[in-house]
């Protein structure tokens, strides 16, 4: 994997008017995370996770925010990020599909999946649909490499993964999306 670098020296970070960690959020993160921990570094990741649990994703204003609040670095905030894959720093679809592609499920078939996706779902990995419905993740080691291969659908692993299970997710979910979207009728009598 080749490194990507940015120009953060130079690099605009754009913000809201309102700061993204609210006080709310502060007080509840000191109350619950903080005390767990002996020094703010080690509360980061339940930091990141709690804050992009709320927002999302985690915009780099937030990260700014995290930073002064657990007293760090906003490149060791950044670092942290960029090196774990389920931290988000753009908007992700509602449902995500994380294909492993450890060495285990590249020894099992995990690339025929992989294509399969692109060409279903008209994305590379990394991308959400144009719908905002679903975004394909390219992910490392799952943990799972005796039951290769596998993804994640959302939250949930699936082991052994097929072409059908792939199908019957991306289905529901877009069956689903179809009924929320649905106008709902007026009720008879009504003026």
């Amino acid at each position: 994997m080749a490194w990507i670098t940015k120009n953060s020296a130079t690099m605009e970070i754009p913000k809201t008017d309102a700061p993204l960690l609210s006080d709310e959020l502060k007080s509840h993160m000191r109350e619950t995370i903080l005390p767990k921990y002996e020094i703010t570094q080690g509360a980061l990741l339940p930091v990141l996770h709690e804050v992009q649990h709320r927002l999302g994703y985690l915009p780099y204003q937030a990260l700014l925010e995290i930073a002064e609040f657990l007293d760090l670095t906003p490149q060791r905030v950044l670092d942290t990020v960029s090196f774990y894959d389920e931290f988000f720093l753009e908007p992700i679809g509602k449902y995500s599909i994380g294909v492993c592609q450890s060495i285990a499920c590249e020894a099992c078939g995990h690339q025929t999946l992989v294509d399969y996706l692109r060409e279903k779902l008209d994305i590379e990995p990394g991308e959400t649909t144009e719908d905002g419905l679903i975004t394909f993740r390219a992910m490392e080691c799952l943990g799972s490499c005796d039951t290769a291969p596998c993804a994640l659908f959302d939250t949930n692993r699936i082991d052994n993964l097929t072409i059908k299970q792939l199908d019957e997710f991306i289905d529901r979910i877009r069956r689903e999306a179809a009924i929320e979207s649905e106008p709902v009728p007026e009720a008879a009598g009504e003026e």
